[in-house]
């Protein structure tokens, strides 16, 4: 059981992501641990989810409040501050790094502030377990697709993030320093359908950058297993990638509008914005392995090629990307349907009210 009587501390885990990897390993799916410490610099943020647990919103498994009251600890601080990391890193197991600035225009508009959290963050985490020689088993890196052959500011820095991580291995031969990738989140916070939910609500029109745009779509708990799975067979410098379906965004729109009739309008795509996503580049591809439901993207890094297991063929052949395979309109209806996506007046993915 991975996180039996282990320390765990989740940076930005009051963001979508964070909030369901916290439920999940309060639920003792893989052993109950010792800790769990939220660190984040949003007291409001904090205060919400504290009282989700108080009140049973987040969950009325007796063993989740049971552990909120023993084991959930929240705290302010700031992955850019040297200081408060090495007060939140000093008691871990294990570090998720799920702190970021992921707001694509955010990031055009204030690039240095972006690299700030992104990189400068990842670099805190690293630095403060290099200079302390704290005993951290496994630091996990929350990567994304727009870090793989990077056109925006966001996955630039996220491209930098994951290069920290990576070559922390060097020189911190007792920590396991890894990442994960994934795309879109279903409904999570500053996702496309919560926007397009909340244009429906107000009569149209649903915009659409480009009728031809593709995305992967993976719900969070899919993202919390892709943690899970890295951290339980993932070796020093890989990228772990969940496979998952890809739609169309003028798809994805049809179907949430259903019978309705409001315009969808096409508005050309934006600053730093990508036709499709690409999970793998070309030049990342004779590095892929199969793990499971994931590609696993091994280290280049000579220091750690004794992880490096070559395939007799390859496993990929080019780059991976939402424009590979993509559901026809059926198929999105139903990936919508399942995941309870079709109501507007349904929750975001990670319990929060859509408004």
């Amino acid at each position: 059981m991975y996180f039996e009587n282990k320390t765990v501390l989740v940076t930005g885990g009051t963001g979508s992501m964070g909030k369901t990897f916290v439920r999940r390993i309060l639920s003792n799916e893989l052993g109950q641990p010792k800790k769990v410490i939220v660190l984040s610099r949003d007291e409001a943020k904090q205060h919400d989810m504290r009282m989700s647990y108080h009140i049973g919103m987040q969950s009325t498994d007796e063993i989740i409040y049971r552990n909120f009251l023993n084991t959930l600890e929240f705290r302010i601080g700031d992955v850019r501050d040297y200081a408060d990391v090495v007060s939140a890193v000093r008691d871990a197991d294990i570090v998720v790094n799920a702190a970021a600035l992921k707001q694509v225009p955010t990031c055009e508009y204030f690039p240095y502030q972006a690299v700030m959290t992104n990189c400068l963050g990842a670099e805190n985490i690293v630095r403060a377990i290099r200079e302390h020689n704290f005993p951290v088993q496994t630091v996990i890196g929350i990567s994304t697709d727009k870090a793989c052959k990077p056109v925006n500011t966001m996955g630039m820095t996220k491209a930098i993030q994951e290069r920290i991580f990576i070559s922390g291995n060097v020189l911190n031969k007792k920590t396991r320093f890894l990442c994960v990738r994934y795309g879109n989140v279903l409904a999570s916070r500053g996702s496309v359908i919560p926007l397009f939910h909340d244009q429906i609500r107000n009569g149209g029109p649903v915009t659409i950058t480009d009728p031809q745009m593709t995305r992967f779509l993976l719900t969070l708990n899919q993202a919390v297993d892709t943690v899970f799975a890295a951290l339980q067979t993932g070796k020093a410098g890989e990228i772990f990638i969940p496979r998952a379906p890809a739609s169309y965004m003028t798809d994805v729109a049809k179907a949430l509008i259903g019978d309705r009739k409001i315009e969808i309008k096409n508005t050309g795509i934006r600053p730093g914005e990508k036709m499709y996503e690409i999970m793998v580049s070309d030049e990342e591809a004779p590095y892929v392995v199969e793990r499971g439901d994931y590609y696993v993207i091994q280290s280049m890094l000579p220091e750690l090629s004794q992880n490096v297991v070559k395939a007799k063929k390859p496993i990929l052949s080019k780059e991976y990307s939402s424009d590979d395979v993509v559901l026809d309109y059926a198929g999105t209806l139903k990936l919508l349907k399942s995941n309870n996506l079709l109501d507007i007046q349904n929750k975001t993915s990670d319990g929060e009210l859509l408004r």
